[in-house]
């Protein structure tokens, strides 16, 4: 930023201890949060993760008079609850694939629906499950696995108390990130997440293996229109209209289906990874001042530059991801990566002696820009193979489909 600023993070890692300084505080504590926030009189406060959001933390800072970035305990409800925000989205019309909810214990209701259901469909728990809480059943055996494992086995805990049981979309996604102060907003570039595991979209659904930006020549000024008339300003509307002013980043996931009209897949409430990794370098203006004018009501002024550029972003995940993995493996070669390749540490840790070791399932995420994306793409796996650790994996197809995507559109203009 344009301001001699000082930065500290919440518990810090082995990547933002290089940018700022780790303060030994859960960012679960709100309490001690605060009390941090008073005695250092911080001027700004970034909340990245979900749970806080969801717990209230802007809702407690403000009423400190701590100035901070991210919607209320109210408005991030958008995300905290997907019962809510299907609700929403059937209340004011915005496009979005049939549903209906079920509480978790009706076990007859769930499966007398999914009796009369056209396969494959989609099942997801109500609550926050760090991205990962969506399944799709491609038959009644595999739905009634999901519903048991969801409602009963909890395999996403009290998440799973409501569940809800939607159509499958078919096309293709795309998540775009829209900064507000409640009123006015600013699209970032579109990005395309690539959230199963395998090569190809094949197995599991994970947090998100890679993704790459701008994919914004996917779509035509028509279905920009569409996404900003009848998804982003009737939401924004509806949540003030409801008393729950959506001010800070409001993550779309969308589905442009084969007839070119957009839905929503889901909401978020805050910056989404691993598209964050790939549309955060693409700004060319303040970030930071960016942010403030969301807090500050003031998005009206503020003039959005971006890079004419491209960013690929691959995962560098433990292997057994999104079920079992092994964690303490030791990663080497961060040493080795190319000056203009940013690395964005998840899931790792420092040892006693300073070496960094793996500490989850996804580890690293690894960033590059170009002029091209074909050129991003070659310079991320590069980078990629210069790091080193035991069961690493990661998908070697992150941004292949962008290719797919272009031609299916140029044969449909011909």
């Amino acid at each position: 930023t344009k301001t001699k600023s000082f930065l500290y993070s919440t518990l810090g890692s082995p990547g933002l201890n290089n940018i700022s300084t780790p303060i030994d505080i859960n960012p679960t504590n709100i309490t001690e949060l605060i009390k941090f926030g008073v005695k250092e009189k911080i001027d700004f406060t970034v909340v990245g993760p979900e749970i806080p959001l969801s717990m209230g933390i802007v809702n407690e800072f403000e009423k400190n008079n701590l100035k901070i970035f991210g919607p209320t305990k109210e408005a991030s409800e958008i995300e905290s609850s997907k019962a809510f925000a299907k609700d929403l989205m059937k209340k004011l019309n915005i496009p979005t694939a049939d549903f209906k909810i079920f509480d978790g214990s009706n076990k007859k209701e769930v499966d007398n629906y999914l009796i009369k259901s056209k396969f494959p469909i989609v099942i997801k728990a109500d609550g926050l499950a760090a991205g990962k809480g969506v399944i799709i059943a491609n038959n009644i055996d595999e739905a009634r696995k999901t519903v048991k494992e969801i409602t009963e086995d909890k395999i996403f805990g009290e998440s799973g108390n409501k569940i809800i049981i939607e159509e499958f979309l078919t096309g293709f996604e795309l998540s775009l990130f829209v900064i507000t102060d409640g009123h006015d907003y600013v699209l970032l570039p579109f990005s395309q997440d690539h959230k199963k595991i395998g090569d190809g979209d094949t197995g599991k659904n994970t947090g998100g293996m890679g993704a790459y930006a701008p994919a914004d020549k996917l779509i035509d000024k028509e279905i920009l229109e569409d996404i900003k008339n009848n998804i982003i300003e009737p939401t924004l509307k509806g949540m003030n209209d409801s008393g729950r002013i959506y001010k800070g980043c409001l993550y779309c996931g969308l589905m442009i289906t084969n007839n070119k009209k957009p839905f929503v897949i889901e909401f978020n409430c805050r910056f989404g990874d691993p598209e964050t990794q790939a549309v955060i370098p693409l700004i060319k203006s303040d970030f930071l001042e960016l942010l403030i004018a969301s807090y500050g009501s003031n998005i009206i002024n503020y003039i959005p530059e971006f890079h004419e550029s491209f960013t690929c972003c691959v995962i560098l995940a433990s292997n057994g991801y999104p079920d079992k993995f092994d964690k303490g493996k030791k990663i080497k070669g961060l040493e080795n990566i190319s000056d203009d390749c940013l690395i964005f540490h998840s899931g790792t840790r420092f040892t006693d002696n300073l070496d960094i070791i793996t500490n989850g399932g996804r580890v690293l995420s690894v960033v590059t820009k170009s002029s091209s994306i074909e050129d991003a793409i070659l310079k991320c796996y590069q980078n990629v193979d210069k790091i080193k650790f035991e069961n690493k994996y990661f998908r070697k197809d992150i941004g292949n489909k962008y290719f797919k995507l272009l031609a299916l559109e140029d044969n449909n203009k011909t």
